[in-house]
């Protein structure tokens, strides 16, 4: 217990930045999965409480996920009723629990580092772009969406010429005043004061915003911003209606097939979501710290079992609040405990104040987050690296931007097993000469696909010439190169070519053919 509280103040000043980020995201995404409001917070409160506690990760901040909208949706529509699908989200829970203890956690570290980075970078640049309407009054998307087609029919790039057409002034002077504050907050002059170390810079902001709004408000200003652009948290009028927002599973719905496909759907897609995420949250954290992952899907079974157990949503790691949560100073999971703790609070004793926060100050905060994550040098370190890991890493940001996290990922690791083989491809096979002799050497792995450059470089040799081909190097090598090796030394001394071959005893390089090569060849 004492470990937990050693970093407190960093941790508190964290989770304050991480509950105003994450307050709209959970009402947003329940909105936009066509849930009750009210299962995004207690998404949001099991992700902080439960995974936080389980969870082995220092950074990483679990919540309901934006990547999983439109299963949900389309889950929702399709079972008869909610209890059902919170039914499919328990399910989905146990399953994962499963994949901890099967060891599924290994699958995040095949996915390469330029996709992980680009993956980051992406999610940095859809903040900004997202958030762009919200930060000038226009609210039709939902906070949280990360798609690229949108439910309002329109898709990323439409929506910001459309805000247009809708800006709100107090929103947008809200807006600029609160991305202001947030840079000058990061500002040496301001770092050196005391007083603003302690002071998290959302918090001012939005307190900001309030009064700003307030102001406008009480002044009958036709300006003031209206309610539909402030968070619209739900309010309990007692503690019986307050546990009227929770809804429970109906086992009844136990023998429906359509229950079992949708948790092991929600099961598969949350995990894949979760240790990507971790993977991201490890390479931002400060001190390098791993997550065990098998942990990590356990922790989150855990979290998604009892979030349906009272009605919320599916819950992932999720990259905006863990990259809120580092880029605000936190040290240890005690910040993310602490973030589902004031989501529960705030619910039960504040909401009334909580839905005078204009989302355009909330949007500034994950605007500032996004450019965090999409800095210009991170392009340009990149670049610098070479093509091998530029190329995975812009494509991984752009197919994550036309369509959703989940595909884009898919096709930056598409993009990164590509030249990974044409590296492999490239270095697996040497060939040097000097004037009529040369050396063939095969090195690490050489699989067929080596196949052609093989047989190319054996079938250059011009006549009379003398050629070493080492194998001693090659950790394996495909039959199909051992066969078109063998056909070369069985025709080599039509063209009078010499030929040794040094093979290791230990290796599978047995199988050449030695004994019917001609006096022409030898073997070393």
């Amino acid at each position: 217990m004492k470990k937990l509280f050693q970093n407190a103040a960093a941790d508190i000043p964290a989770s304050v930045v991480v509950f105003l980020v994450a307050l709209p995201l959970c009402l947003g995404i329940a909105l936009g999965s066509n849930a009750p409001l009210f299962s995004g917070i207690i998404a949001g409160i099991c992700g902080g409480l439960i995974i936080g506690a389980l969870s082995g990760s220092a950074l990483s901040v679990s919540g309901p996920a934006a990547g999983l909208t439109a299963v949900v949706a389309v889950a929702i529509g399709k079972l008869p009723v909610y209890e059902a699908f919170i039914l499919s989200v328990c399910i989905a829970g146990v399953i994962q629990i499963i994949f901890g203890f099967i060891r599924a956690g290994i699958i995040g570290d095949y996915v390469p580092n330029a996709v992980i980075r680009g993956m980051l970078a992406a999610i940095g640049i859809i903040l900004i772009l997202k958030q762009l309407p919200h930060l000038v009054g226009y609210d039709k998307d939902f906070s949280g969406d990360e798609a690229f087609i949108q439910i309002d029919k329109q898709n990323t790039f439409s929506e910001l010429i459309y805000s247009i057409n809708y800006l709100s002034p107090v929103a947008v002077f809200i807006g600029l005043f609160s991305i202001g504050a947030l840079v000058l907050w990061e500002r040496p002059f301001f770092k050196k004061k005391k007083i603003f170390t302690y002071i998290p810079a959302p918090l001012v902001v939005v307190f900001a915003g309030v009064l700003i709004n307030t102001y406008f408000i009480n002044s009958g200003s036709r300006f003031a911003i209206e309610q539909n652009h402030l968070v619209n948290l739900p309010i309990a009028k007692s503690f019986d209606s307050f546990i009227g927002f929770f809804t429970f599973p109906d086992l009844k719905y136990l023998a429906n097939a359509a229950v079992w496909t949708t948790a092991l759907t929600l099961a598969l897609v949350a995990s894949l979501e979760t240790l990507l995420s971790i993977e991201a949250v490890d390479k931002l954290d400060p001190y390098n710290r791993r997550t065990p992952t098998n942990r990590e899907l356990k922790a989150q079974g855990v979290g998604n079992f009892i979030s349906g157990l009272l009605g919320g949503l599916p819950v992932t790691s999720v990259i905006v609040r863990s990259s809120a949560n580092v880029n605000a100073g936190a040290k240890s999971k005690f910040s993310t405990i602490l973030h589902g703790t004031l989501l529960l609070l705030s619910v039960l004793f504040i909401p009334d104040l909580l839905n005078k926060i204009p989302l355009s100050a909330l949007a500034a905060i994950l605007i500032v987050t996004g450019y965090k994550l999409a800095k210009p040098s991170i392009f340009l370190e990149f670049h610098q690296k070479g093509i091998d890991q530029i190329v995975p890493f812009v494509v991984t940001i752009i197919a994550i931007l036309l369509s959703d996290l989940l595909i884009g990922i898919l096709i930056g690791i598409g993009v990164g097993l590509f030249f990974l083989i044409r590296s492999n491809f490239k270095s697996s096979v040497m060939v040097v000469h000097d004037e009529n002799k040369y050396l063939l050497r095969l090195r690490k792995d050489v699989s067929f696909l080596n196949k052609p450059i093989v047989k190319e470089k054996l079938e250059s040799v011009p006549a009379n010439a003398y050629i070493m081909i080492d194998l001693t190097r090659a950790d394996f090598i495909d039959k199909d190169i051992i066969d078109v090796i063998n056909e070369f030394l069985h025709h080599a001394h039509l063209k009078k070519i010499r030929v040794d071959v040094k093979k290791s005893q230990y290796k599978l390089l047995h199988q050449l053919v030695t004994d019917q090569i001609p006096l022409q060849t030898r073997t070393a």
